[in-house]
């Protein structure tokens, strides 16, 4: 059995696994929401997914600018890991399925809402390479409010020319193509062709193969990606480009930075993106080589605020640095970098690279790329400069539900996953008191888990062996719980008196404290535990603010 086979079927019993236990924890944290069969159909790995591995698409559109409406093909190939004879492919309204075939021969299917199970006639046997064609056409979901609400954005440039772009990652890929969309099975690789009008450009993922040139005024543009990608992270920008690039040296070699642009912007841009390759030093140092080597990276402007489409990041944070202008951290250190360049940059690591299985571990997407902005402030600005924003963020953070969602019905756990999943980051690094070994466990994801999908679990248990302790009970703490834990402390006979309080059982993060001036580390648990005093003085107890924690004297003196 190949490698990749048996980890996608490992990965469905581990999810299955884990789904059970998110129900628990459900239960007692998250808020009572119902599903749906479709909620069902969209996050599980149903039995028309499972029996089969994606190895290649190749998703060829027809973008119809005037009337707003797309259509195509995708030839889909796979690998069979087990007999069935139905598939499952994905297709939101209003967009529609017009025919499948295989081998030339046309398939019967049916529509259950967004999903369609092809009928398969050939015998699907164990180890086999197939594939089948899918013809799509529509109107897709216009994007209210991109990126978040999802689908494609029809608009203008300031010159009155038209500038359209996609962007899915919540409401999915299937919203304007047909794909196998669940993000437990990425495809191997990918050829994105994509018509459109000769006057204008189309940018896709990966690397340009080559541009047909039409007769009706049109040309097609055809980029192909080497890598496996994740199907939310596909997209189509066209616009009024213009291009320039540069080369960095990296780790692996020389790295192709390409950039496109509008016209009316590329002054503009040639001064703002001097930012990439500073970050793609620090990002390098911290998480190892950029993950996509092969297929480059880009950055595409976007008429919405940006997103991680893998090679082929888009941006719209409208040329100046912070969010839109503004230091989400309000400690002044946000405003020293343009925060759509770094944060979805550094997805390219944490949601591409490392990819979750099911959209219930977004955290790992979310939490690790908002801790990627404070490390690029560590490597350029030092580490108190990391600090103050890390911890600036925090008054963003709700704590109204659990970071991790509900497995198995795309559902997504807490906004928190962004600040509180860079603070738990934070203070893990403090836990691990040794910044050669946190580097190499950043590092040792992104080799461990390199162009995989991943659980929870699997970052959990890695992180725990590279910092030699069993930190299940701060992740059930910060991942599965809204509490803040409290070290709880008292003076009292000579002695300190200490244990976490607001904490899940076995809750056992060290602390680092200052007492009257002198530091020292302590190992609270949920229970007393003391600290012998050399006399009755007065004594003032600090906690290092870099953990995200609260602290309470609970006799006041």
């Amino acid at each position: 059995m190949k490698l990749k086979t048996f980890r996608i079927l490992a990965l469905v019993f581990s999810l299955i696994i884990a789904s059970g236990f998110s129900d628990m924890n459900a239960q007692i944290f998250a808020p009572q929401t119902e599903f749906s069969h479709q909620d069902s159909l969209r996050g599980s790995i149903t039995k028309e997914r499972e029996w089969w591995d994606l190895t290649y698409y190749h998703l060829n559109v027809e973008v119809n600018i005037p009337d707003s409406s797309i259509s195509g093909s995708n030839v889909v190939q796979y690998k069979v890991l087990k007999p069935y004879q139905t598939m499952q492919i994905d297709l939101q309204p209003p967009m529609n399925i017009t025919k499948v075939t295989q081998n030339g021969e046309a398939l019967d299917y049916r529509r259950d809402g967004n999903a369609f199970f092809i009928t398969l006639t050939k015998k699907q046997k164990t180890g086999d390479v197939n594939e089948l064609v899918v013809q799509f056409s529509g109107k897709p979901k216009v994007a209210v409010r991109p990126p978040w609400d999802g689908g494609f954005t029809w608009t203008q440039d300031s010159n009155g020319r038209p500038f359209v772009a996609t962007s899915n990652q919540g409401i999915g890929a299937s919203i304007w193509w047909p794909n196998k969309d669940h993000p437990y099975d990425e495809v191997d690789s990918l050829l994105i062709s994509v018509n459109a009008p000769d006057s204008l450009m189309d940018v896709s993922n990966g690397r340009l193969r080559g541009v047909d040139e039409h007769q009706n005024g049109t040309k097609t543009w055809h980029w192909f990606v080497s890598n496996p990608i994740n199907s939310y992270g596909v997209n189509i920008n066209i616009g009024d480009y213009v291009h320039f690039w540069e080369e960095y040296e990296g780790e692996k070699g020389t790295l192709d930075l390409d950039y496109y642009v509008l016209r009316e912007n590329l002054e503009k841009a040639k001064e703002q993106f001097r930012q990439v390759k500073p970050m793609m030093d620090a990002f390098e140092y911290w998480f190892g080589p950029y993950p996509f080597y092969e297929d480059g990276f880009k950055l595409v402007e976007v008429p919405y605020l940006g997103m991680e489409h893998q090679s082929s990041v888009t941006y719209g944070n409208k040329y100046q640095n912070g969010y839109l202008g503004r230091d989400l951290s309000g400690s002044g250190w946000g405003l020293k970098f343009d925060f759509i360049i770094i944060h979805e940059t550094g997805h390219e690591w944490f949601a591409n690279n490392i990819t979750y299985a099911d959209v219930a571990d977004m955290w790992i997407h979310e939490g690790f790329t908002n801790y990627s902005e404070s490390l690029y402030l560590d490597y350029h600005y030092g580490e108190q400069a990391a600090n103050e924003y890390v911890q600036g963020l925090r008054l963003g953070i709700q704590n109204n539900s659990p970071l991790i969602g509900i497995y198995g019905v795309h559902h997504e756990g807490s906004g928190d996953m962004y600040n509180k999943g860079g603070n738990l980051l934070h203070t893990l690094r403090q836990v691990a008191d040794d910044d050669s070994l946190w580097r190499e466990t950043l590092r040792g994801l992104n080799r461990e888990f390199y162009h995989l999908t991943v659980t929870t679990a699997q970052i959990e248990n890695y992180i725990s062996d590279k910092l030699g302790m069993n930190l299940d009970p701060v992740f059930d703490q910060y991942l599965r719980d809204i509490r803040i834990p409290t070290l709880e402390y008292a003076f009292r006979n000579n002695t300190l008196m200490y244990r976490w309080g607001n904490a899940v059982d076995g809750f056992n993060l060290p602390v680092d404290v200052t007492l009257n001036g002198e530091k020292l580390r302590l190992q609270p648990g949920t229970g007393w535990k003391t600290v012998a005093l050399e006399s009755n003085e007065s004594y003032t107890l600090t906690v290092d603010p870099n953990y995200y924690v609260g602290s309470f004297n609970l006799l006041g003196n």
